[in-house]
C-alpha cells in the first residue's frame, strides 16, 4: 500500500491524464486547475466554478448522450443544461436520450464527474455548445474529479473533431 501512495504522491496533481497527455502531445497550449474535489457537493460542475473562481459560463461540462443509438459526447457550459432535441439536430439524429452512466464510463474511459472530452478511450463524435465561440478560454474535465483544463474553444473543437451547435439551454 504505501508503495501505492508513494507513486501517487510522485504524480504531480495537475497532470497524467489522458487528456492532459493529449493536450500536451498536440502541442496545444492549455492551463491546469486543481481543487480539493468535494465528495458531498451535489454538482460537480458548479463545484468546479467555485473552486477555480471561473465564471460558470466558461465552465462547461461533459456529458454522454445516446443519439439514435450511438454514443455522443455534449459540451455544455454548467450554467445551463443540455437540450436532447438540439443535440440529436446537431447530428443528424432523430433521438437523443442521456447515455447509461456506466456505458459512459466504460467507453470514454473516465469517470462520471471527470469525464473529459479529451483524450477519451474510444473517440466520440463531439458537439461544443457555440456559446463556446464567444470566450477566449472556456474550461473543461482534465480527466477526474478536481482537476479542470483550460484553453482555448477552437483548440477544443480541432482536437475533438467536434461541431459547434447551439445544444445547450439556460
Amino acid at each position: 500500500m504505501a508503495k501505492k501512495q508513494k507513486k501517487q504522491q510522485k504524480q504531480p496533481g495537475t497532470g497524467g491524464t489522458p487528456a492532459t497527455v493529449a493536450l500536451t502531445a498536440a502541442g496545444t497550449s492549455y492551463t491546469v486547475h486543481a481543487y480539493e474535489h468535494d465528495p458531498a457537493h451535489p454538482s460537480y460542475g458548479d463545484e468546479a466554478a467555485e473552486a477555480t473562481g471561473v465564471s460558470p459560463d466558461r465552465v462547461f461540462k461533459t456529458l454522454v448522450a445516446e443519439v439514435d443509438g450511438e454514443l455522443t459526447v455534449a459540451v455544455v457550459p454548467v450554467a445551463g443544461t443540455l437540450n436532447l432535441k438540439a443535440l440529436a439536430a446537431a447530428v443528424s439524429g432523430k433521438r437523443a436520450v442521456m447515455a447509461d452512466p456506466a456505458a459512459a464510463e466504460r467507453t470514454t474511459g473516465y469517470v462520471r464527474g471527470g469525464i473529459s472530452p479529451l483524450g477519451q478511450r474510444k473517440k466520440l463524435r463531439t458537439v461544443l455548445d457555440d456559446s463556446a465561440s464567444g470566450h477566449t478560454t472556456i474550461c473543461v474535465s482534465a480527466g477526474r474529479r478536481g482537476l479542470e483544463v483550460e484553453l482555448a474553444p477552437a483548440d477544443l473543437a480541432t482536437l475533438t473533431g467536434a461541431v459547434l451547435a447551439p445544444i445547450g439551454r439556460e
